[in-house]
């Protein structure tokens, strides 16, 4: 950019006359090759780097899932106190002498009650369905009671529990599939689809700088094919000055006044294309940075040479690749198989809860804590059951018809891969014969670039010895410019076009040996 604009400026002091409107840039120059340009972009682009997150999302939600097999652990105690009513009791006494018989009434005190109660579990299920819970209580009382014979109160202090398990196996419903198992297999497969939700992004991106980096080549060629053009009308004006001076040409005939249209006609296009280099330049860098204030006073310089290598193209092998490796009808394979995953478990939905329940475990009584604990380990008074149980709704009209609409949804989605795998087909074919018509269009703008510079060369000569016009030298300087500029278009039209082929493939990163790992 600073060697061109330098150039341009000496052009220009050729002709007072022309107002100078360009300046020389001040701006550092930095030289990147493509592949430097993508190394950038895959650090800092913020898209990419957005997108980055989502499998890490996904991965944590999947971990999240397993938590359906969490173990839960529950513990509580309790203390309950209560006081009863005041009690009436009564003592018949008879003389048997006198057969006197005589009745006292006694109003006892109220009676008081502490109850202290401990209880804990685990329960959970495992990850074929079986439900499990062990459990354990223990209570101990402390009273006072009377005896109807003998009306003083006593003391008396017990305690008592159990330990055991609880199972719970169902057999139907539920069976090879349920809530949990059904959550982790949807998980494992949007997490797989939020990887090619990554790749799709970075082949969007890669795509995006490869480019942005062809469109900077082609807008430097053609600052330098305006700045030619520029060139060429200055020195015919400077030219057909000299012929006025020494009095070959009128001074008022009208040349000059060409002479000078043409030279402002190619400032104007050369300030046009060198604004278009600076806007390609601020699109190439804002694919490649995340803090463009760093890139701001910097131009970039394409390293690599803007050139055309023939390519043999086979449709059927692109085909391949693009119903292989497209990130998007990847996606669209996994949501079939996210639907198919709902589908089986609404199915299972479908049938009765038929369960196989049972328990074991010992109880223990005693006055105190360490005598009902004794017992637990001796295990001197077991219980067990076992047994079925079944449940099931009498219409079922939810499940039934929540596998209808899965049904449907999952012949829809096998519908949409079609047609997306069509709309792959076609979009590559297209891609394939952009291609192979940007290289015929390469080789025929040279041969026209190099034509329309003959005939300018032999019209100058001609117009040397008077046998031309001023108008027609103009008018073939203008066709050269155009051949130039319209080269180098097809040159930068070339190598993107085999951007979007392998884009529409899905091959740019194998291309480009990328591999995406999310840890």
């Amino acid at each position: 950019m600073k060697r061109i604009s330098a150039i341009f400026f000496l052009a220009v002091s050729l002709v007072p006359a022309v107002a100078q409107t360009n300046t020389v840039s001040t701006n550092a120059l930095r030289t990147l090759t493509l592949d430097e340009c993508v190394t950038e972009a895959l650090k800092h682009n913020f898209d990419v780097q957005l997108q980055r997150y989502s499998p890490l999302i996904s991965l944590a939600v999947l971990h999240g899932a397993y938590g359906g097999w969490d173990a839960t652990f529950s513990a509580s105690g309790e203390h309950d106190y209560s006081v009863g009513s005041p009690t009436l009791f009564s003592q018949v006494t008879s003389n048997s002498v006198t057969t006197v018989v005589s009745t006292n009434i006694l109003i006892l005190p109220p009676t008081a009650t502490d109850v202290n109660k401990f209880s804990s579990d685990v329960k959970g299920t495992l990850p074929w369905g079986l439900q499990y819970d062990f459990n354990g209580n223990l209570a101990e009382t402390y009273g006072a009671r009377y005896n109807n014979v003998d009306p003083f109160p006593f003391q008396s202090d017990s305690s008592g529990g159990s330990v055991g398990v609880n199972l719970a196996q169902p057999l139907l419903k539920d069976f090879w599939i349920d809530t949990t198992r059904a959550t982790i297999e949807l998980d494992k497969s949007k997490y797989r689809a939020s990887e090619q939700s990554l790749r799709q992004q970075l082949i969007t991106t890669i795509s995006a700088v490869e480019t942005a980096y062809y469109e900077v080549g082609y807008a430097y060629a053609n600052v330098t094919v305006e700045q030619e053009a520029l060139n060429l009308a200055q020195q015919q004006l400077s030219d057909d000055q000299q012929r006025v001076r020494i009095q070959v040409l009128a001074e008022h005939g009208g040349t000059i006044e060409q002479d000078q249209a043409q030279v402002a006609q190619s400032r104007a296009n050369l300030i046009a294309a060198q604004y278009t280099l600076a806007s390609d330049q601020n699109t190439l860098k804002n694919l490649i940075t995340d803090k463009y204030t760093d890139w701001h006073d910097v131009d970039i310089m394409p390293a690599d040479k803007m050139e055309a290598v023939q390519q043999m193209f086979d449709v059927q092998d692109s085909w391949s690749q693009g119903l292989t490796l497209r990130p998007d009808l990847l996606q669209a394979r996994l949501t079939a198989e996210q639907e198919g995953i709902t589908l089986k478990f609404d199915r299972n939905q479908l049938y009765p809860s038929l369960d196989l329940i049972g328990s074991y475990g010992f109880n223990g009584a005693s006055r105190e804590y360490s005598g009902t604990l004794a017992q637990f380990r001796t295990g001197n008074e077991p219980y067990y059951s076992y047994g079925a149980q079944l449940s099931m709704p009498l219409a079922n009209i939810g499940a039934r018809n929540a596998v209808k609409a899965d049904k449907l949804t999952v012949k829809q989605d096998l519908l949409t891969i079609k047609q997306l795998e069509q709309n792959i087909m076609v979009q590559i074919d297209n891609a394939v014969k952009q291609a192979e018509s940007a290289w015929e269009s390469v080789e025929a703008t040279r041969d026209q670039r190099i034509y329309a510079e003959v005939a300018l060369s032999a019209e100058q000569q001609k117009y040397a010895v008077g046998k031309s016009t001023t108008f027609t030298v103009l008018q073939l300087q203008n066709n050269v410019t155009s051949a130039r500029s319209q080269e180098v278009r097809t040159l930068a039209n070339y190598n993107e076009a085999l951007t979007t082929l392998a884009q529409q493939e899905g091959s740019i990163l194998k291309r480009r040996n990328i591999d995406i790992e999310v840890k």
